[in-house]
């Protein structure tokens, strides 16, 4: 496999996540950190839409700033998938407004499932921010007192600049499905092709290895482990030397176990555009059934 496609190590350089004791030290601490709050769902129940603004304007962790996933976090759905790649000046603009800066730590959090916060973890990651983590168990693991009203941060200086490594495009992925390990983080059920509610198309990349992404927390929505996490990832497949990849589908869940695996020591890289764009083109191959493992 080309070096462009393999994982970068500096995805797991540092603890990705930090519990809700910890943020609130930090946030009495000498550089207390910018933090995000990019509450977000995919469905509610009765087919309503989700509100994350509404959300965070009832009450957030004291300082943080919401930024919503689907217009700062990505762009329009359309070939490239339901949410594709944001435009970098859009993505560069919300941080800098949220007070990003290269030499400030930011925090990142959710409604408590973690994959929108891990999407914003590995953007900010991937285009070039040192110091990131995510909220272990999102909002509901903070103990400490809400506000409402929205803060005025300063201006931040971070300018985003996407590095090669991490990223996987649909040859990429196709590649390292062949090459390496390719983790598919959907439920086992629409990687088996047994149901498919959004797509095109029910299956998977051929050669993919099914590892849903809800079997790496506990009940509570905290992260297993890094040990436990370990000993998963390495029973799929995900041995010392492997490069590693996942994707889901529409590249947040596939964050999320981009995160895990970090949470484990295992650097990957993430096909953000998942099974919404692989299943959109009828010319590429799809698998059913189960995992050959």
């Amino acid at each position: 496999m080309d070096d462009a496609a393999t994982p970068c190590a500096r995805m797991v350089a540092m603890n990705a996540i930090i519990s809700a004791s910890e943020l609130a030290s930090d946030l009495t601490g000498a550089n207390p950190p910018v933090v995000l709050d990019v509450r977000w769902q995919l469905t509610v129940p009765n087919g309503a839409s989700f509100d994350g603004r509404a959300a965070y304007a009832a009450g957030h962790i004291p300082g943080a700033v919401y930024v919503d996933l689907d217009t700062e976090l990505a762009s329009a759905p359309g070939e490239r998938g339901r949410h594709p790649l944001p435009d970098l000046e859009v993505f560069g603009a919300a941080m800098r407004g949220a007070g990003v800066s290269a030499g400030t730590p930011v925090v990142v959090y959710d409604g408590g499932q973690g994959w929108a916060a891990a999407r914003a973890w590995w953007l900010l990651r991937w285009t070039g921010h040192p110091d990131v983590r995510v909220l272990d168990g999102g909002l509901p693991a903070w103990e400490g007192a809400l506000e409402t009203s929205a803060p005025t941060p300063a201006e931040g200086d971070f300018v985003p600049l996407p590095g090669d490594f991490g990223f996987l495009d649909a040859e990429r992925a196709a590649a390292l499905a062949r090459s390496g390990v390719l983790f598919d983080a959907r439920a086992g059920e629409r990687y088996r092709g047994d149901v498919e509610p959004i797509d095109r198309v029910g299956g998977h990349i051929p050669g993919a290895v099914s590892a849903p992404t809800n079997e790496n927390v506990g009940p509570d929505g905290r992260f297993l482990p890094a040990e436990q996490l370990a000993e998963r990832f390495k029973a799929l497949g995900a041995v010392d030397g492997a490069a590693v990849g996942v994707y889901c589908g529409s590249g947040v869940s596939g964050a999320h176990e981009v995160l895990a695996l970090a949470v484990a020591g295992i650097p990957a890289a993430l096909y953000v555009g998942s099974w919404s764009e692989w299943s959109s083109d009828p010319s590429r191959p799809v698998a059913v059934g189960p995992d050959p493992q």
